[in-house]
This record gives C-alpha cells, structure tokens and sequence, in this order.
C-alpha cells in the first residue's frame, strides 16, 4: 500500500501540474473556505490535495485485487464504541461520509466488517464502462448500490429491516438540496439522511476513511447524531441536515489537504467564484433558447 501511495502522489502532482482548470476551482475554494490562509499556504495544500487525489486512484485500482481479510488488515479502526452505541438502537444505521480520504475503501471496509445487509446510495458517472466497474468494485463483498433517482423508498425498506444505508452527503444537486451554511458559506445540502433519521428513528452515524502521513488508511467514527424534532418537519430537516454537515466540516477542517476540493461546491450561490462554470451556463442558455425560438418558428 505504500508503495501504492508513493506512485499516486507523482500521479497526482502530474495532474496539478498539468490541469490548471481544476487547480484554480482548488485555489478558489481553499480560498473561500480559509480566509485567514496565506498564498504559500494555499498553494502547498494545493498539491498535496492532487497528490491525495493521485494516492487515492491508484488505491482504487488496487482494491480490486484486495480480499476481506486484505481489505482489513490494512486498515485501523478508531471509535468502534460509537458504532456499538449506534447499532444498539436496533433501528437501522444511516452512515454518512464524504469525499475525504480513501471513500472507496471505507465502503468496502464497512462491508467486511459489519454482520448486516448495506445498501449504499451513489451518483452514475460518466463514460458507462467506468460506471459499471466501480459498480462490481462496491458490491463485491456483498454491498448493495442503488443510483440517487427515487431511491428513497428503498433506504426507508433496509432501514425498518434494521440495515445498514451508506451515504455521501458533501455534494448536493440544486434542486434536492437544503440550505446550509458550509465553512461560512450558503450551500445546497442533501436532506435524505435527515429526513431518513427523522422518519424512521434510525441514528446518523458520521464514518470517515483517512490517510496517515505515514500511508496507513483509518476509519474514524465519530459520535452518532440521533436527529431532534420539534413537529415541523421542514425545520427539523433542515436543522439536523446542518448537524450532518457540521460533523462533515469538522472532518474536512482536521484533514483538509484529503478533501475533494475540485468540486464546485458553492457555486449556486457564488458563480462568479467559477467563471469558466458561469460561462458554459450562459452559452447552454443560449443554445437553449435559440432552440426554443427555431422550435416556436416552426410551430407557426
């Protein structure tokens, strides 16, 4: 594994070097986030987020090959009295997680580690090919994935089933999201694991993948959340999607150099932080639009 890490970070400092687009969405965001963080500092955390990135696909591509007892055996656990806590509740356990670390073998060692069905909730990517390989990656060890499109009613089912339901709750789309104040900053966040803990009772328990200075990769779990309710279930939600968040943030602040800062996060409500994003927006507008008028003119 060590080994691993030491060619993803040249991978990953080849790719700082060579993708400025997504070197400047990290310098923005770290900007945004750490106001207080000088230029030199931005910029040495900078390269170790691409050398981060680097470790973690080639930890990937190396999973592949791993067995249970591999996928265990590189990996320390710290906080396992709070998963106990969690799951004494007999009421399902709603994980939460970001991309922070190794995400992909935190979910695999969930898997290895726990008695109990996981049904894990994740985003289709692009190309297919891609997609469908990390498909057969996750569920390899008997996690079951479902895609974020009407995938509610499923997580409800394998929670009153007192299963285990996995998410990754740092990226929302716009029109799913509540608001919530992210490092100081107005973002969209997903409300499905709030709205999940309030409906059924089941505790959120925040689960992170970490990478050691040294390489070595640690699950830290920290204190499950047991969702409050005051009877307004909007409020509610987005209160307790604010506590999921906090505990994500609090993680990210510990480890910010191991975060997946090429994301655009704030850029529903800061566009003018993306401007190549502002600008590709506009032309599809106008595309749109265009189409619209040439769809109108035919009409008539």
């Amino acid at each position: 594994m060590k080994q691993a890490v030491k060619w993803g970070r040249w991978l990953g400092m080849l790719a700082y070097l060579l993708d400025w687009p997504h070197r400047r969405i990290v310098r923005t965001n770290l900007r945004l986030a750490f106001p207080e963080w000088s230029p030199k500092k931005i910029r040495g955390t900078s390269k170790r987020i691409f050398q981060n990135i680097g470790a973690t696909v080639v930890e990937i591509l190396q999973l592949a090959s791993y067995s249970k007892q591999d996928v265990i055996a590189r990996t320390r656990l710290v906080g396992e009295d709070h998963l106990q806590r969690a799951l004494a509740e007999n009421k399902g356990l709603i994980v939460v997680s970001a991309h922070l670390g190794n995400w992909e073998l935190g979910m695999q060692y969930g898997a290895c580690l726990l008695d109990r069905p996981i049904l894990g909730v994740a985003k289709k990517i692009q190309p297919q090919v891609i997609n469908q390989w990390l498909h057969k990656l996750r569920t390899r060890f008997g996690t079951s994935i479902i895609y974020k499109k009407g995938a509610l009613p499923d997580m409800r089912q394998a929670l009153r089933r007192d299963e285990v339901v996995l998410l990754l709750v740092d990226q929302s789309r716009r029109k799913e999201g509540v608001d919530v104040n992210f490092f100081g900053h107005r973002v969209p966040a997903t409300p499905a694991a709030a709205f999940l803990g309030l409906r059924c009772k089941s505790p959120v328990l925040p689960i992170f993948c970490i990478r050691e200075a040294s390489g070595q990769l640690t699950i830290h779990i920290e204190e499950p959340i047991f969702t409050q309710s005051s009877g307004d279930l909007r409020a509610d939600v987005q209160a307790n999607t604010q506590l999921i968040t906090d505990a994500v943030e609090q993680m990210i602040r510990r480890y910010p150099e191991q975060w997946f800062w090429v994301h655009k996060r704030w850029k529903k409500y800061y566009r003018h932080l993306y401007p190549a994003y502002q600008l590709k927006r506009n032309r599809r507008k106008a595309r749109e639009a265009r189409h619209e008028r040439r769809m109108r003119g035919g009409a008539v």
